[in-house]
């Protein structure tokens, strides 16, 4: 009898196991489908009709046949028929179709969304956390229409990528 990882569920070879060659390539099998996970795509609720081994996909709501009550979870095909595996909170997929990865939030697979607290560039931070309102300029003795317009362009700019609030 085996025991299965917590995170996972890896199979565990038991002390005077026999046959611990079947448990051991079970779990083989699994860390392969796992260690970054490429999927085809997370809109496929049917399992496809002729899936190539080690092809993997995003179990999409709804599922049926051999996936019906799988959604959320990674299904590869493999020599031995069709793997699924939960998936655990952080864990990346990178998604073909999408060409972007999408994580695990514990929840759902969010495509395409990074929570980070900074991005950094060469070591030098270029985007940070969400800055307070900027007033858009108004009045003053001399009107610079261009640097005006200039001006709001930027403020535009910034608020368009969410850098600063409205």
């Amino acid at each position: 009898m085996t025991d299965d990882t917590v995170r996972f569920g890896l199979p565990q070879i038991a002390t005077g196991q026999a046959q611990k060659e079947v448990t051991h390539n079970e779990a083989l099998a699994r860390i392969d489908m796992l260690l970054h996970p490429v999927v085809e795509t997370m809109a496929l609720a049917v399992p496809p009709a002729d899936p190539a081994a080690g092809r993997g996909w995003i179990v999409a709501a709804g599922g049926s046949g051999a996936w019906a009550g799988r959604a959320g979870q990674l299904a590869v095909w493999t020599d031995g028929g069709w793997r699924f595996a939960t998936p655990v909170a952080g864990m990346l997929a990178w998604v073909t179709d999408s060409g972007v990865h999408a994580r695990w939030t514990g929840e759902t697979w969010a495509l395409g969304h990074w929570p980070v607290a900074a991005l950094v560039v060469g070591g030098r931070p270029v985007v940070g956390a969400q800055q307070p309102a900027i007033a858009t300029p108004a009045g003053g003795e001399t009107v610079d229409i261009q640097a005006r317009s200039a001006i709001s362009a930027l403020l535009g700019a910034l608020r368009n990528h969410g850098l600063i609030t409205t």
